[in-house]
């Protein structure tokens, strides 16, 4: 579980970038691409390493009209594997 303070940002050398050939988004990082939909780009461009959890879920939820605690759980378990994968820090 994240941290609500935590500060997430991506990890050295990792950036998304928009797929101009394919549609969507890449998380591209050293020797890496993932695909990534709309709504985890969103979130990712959000973790700049100065908004807490806490602002990218009230970002996201006044920006999508969502339930804060669905965005909440759904964002977690997003930032959570790719700090697994070693593509976020906290």
């Amino acid at each position: 579980m994240i941290a609500i303070d935590a500060k997430p940002k991506l990890a050295r050398g990792v950036r998304v970038q928009a797929d101009r050939v394919r549609g969507g988004f890449n998380l591209l990082a050293p020797e890496h691409v993932l695909r990534v939909n709309a709504s985890s780009a969103a979130i990712l461009n959000l973790c700049d390493g100065q908004r807490s959890f806490r602002d990218v879920i009230d970002h996201l939820a006044k920006e999508y009209e969502i339930d804060r605690s669905v965005i909440e759980r759904e964002t977690g378990a997003l930032i959570q594997d790719l700090v697994a994968r070693r593509l976020v820090e906290i």
